[in-house]
C-alpha cells in the first residue's frame, strides 16, 4: 500500500548539503512510492542548489526494485522500472556533487544508484553489492547496463552482469561500484565532508565539467530507457 514518504526516508539540510537518508523498515526496496519520494526529494535538494549525500539505514543500501510489484506486472511494473531508470539518469545528470554512503548489501536497483554518483563511499564491512538480475529470472534492462559500462571495469561488467557475482567491499572497490572503503562508524561523517569539500569547488566549473563528462552516458543512457520501457509495456500486455 501507499507508504507515506517520512516512513520511507527522511531529508536533512544543512549548510548547502541534503542529505537523504533511506529507512524503510526493512530492504530499502526501489518501491514505486520509495521512488516517488527519493524523486520529490532530490527535487527540493536541487532546487536548493544543494550538495547530495545518499545514504540509508538497516542491513541493506537498498535490496533493488520491489519484487512483489513484479510478482503482480501490470502497468505498475512498468511504472516502476522507468521511474528507477529516471532516478539514475536524474543523479547522473544532477549539476551539483551527488555522494553516497553505502552502509549495507546494495542489490540490483541500489547497486545502479552507486553506479550514478560522483563520489560512493562503501562501509568496509559485511555487505555484498550484486546484480542478481539472471540469477532470478530477469533479463537485465539496456539502462542498467548503460550505467554499469561508465564505472565498471571490462572484466567486471561481464562478472557482474552475465554471472550475477556477488562483490564484497574491496572487490567491489577494484571493479568500480564505490571508489573508497570507509570505517562503518565514521561512514555517514566522511560522507558529509566529501560533500562541503566538493560543494566548495566552484560551481560553474564543476557543473559544466560534470555535464561534458556525462554527456555520453546520459544520451546513451536516454535511448536505453526508451528501448527498455518498450519492451516493458509490450511483456505486460502479454502477461496481463
Amino acid at each position: 500500500g501507499l507508504m507515506s514518504r517520512d516512513a520511507l526516508l527522511s531529508s536533512d539540510h544543512a549548510d548547502g548539503v541534503t542529505t537523504i537518508t533511506l529507512h524503510d523498515g526493512k530492504a530499502n526496496v526501489m518501491s514505486l512510492d520509495m521512488l516517488r519520494a527519493l524523486d520529490d526529494a532530490l527535487g527540493s535538494a536541487q532546487a536548493a542548489r544543494a550538495a547530495v549525500v545518499l545514504a540509508a539505514r538497516g542491513k541493506a543500501f537498498s535490496g533493488g526494485f520491489d519484487l512483489a510489484t513484479f510478482q503482480r506486472r501490470g502497468p505498475e511494473l512498468v511504472e516502476m522500472l522507468e521511474a528507477g531508470a529516471r532516478i539514475a539518469a536524474r543523479l547522473l545528470a544532477c549539476p551539483r556533487p551527488v555522494v553516497v554512503a553505502c552502509q549495507g548489501h546494495a542489490v540490483a536497483m541500489g547497486a545502479f544508484l552507486l553506479l550514478a554518483a560522483d563520489l560512493r563511499l562503501c562501509a568496509n564491512a559485511e555487505l555484498r553489492i550484486q546484480l542478481n538480475e539472471v540469477q532470478v529470472g530477469l533479463t537485465m534492462p539496456r539502462f542498467a547496463i548503460a550505467l554499469c559500462r561508465q564505472r565498471l571495469t571490462p572484466a567486471s561488467l561481464h562478472a557482474a552482469i552475465a554471472t550475477a557475482r556477488p562483490f564484497d567491499p574491496p572487490q567491489a572497490l577494484s571493479a568500480g561500484f564505490v571508489d573508497e572503503l570507509v570505517d562503518p562508524a565514521t561512514l555517514l561523517a566522511a560522507a558529509q565532508q566529501h560533500a562541503h569539500r566538493l560543494a566548495a569547488y566552484p560551481a560553474p566549473a564543476f557543473e559544466a565539467s560534470k555535464r561534458r563528462l556525462v554527456a555520453p552516458a546520459l544520451q546513451a543512457l536516454e535511448q536505453a530507457i526508451a528501448e527498455d520501457v518498450a519492451d516493458w509495456r509490450t511483456q505486460a500486455s502479454t502477461h496481463s
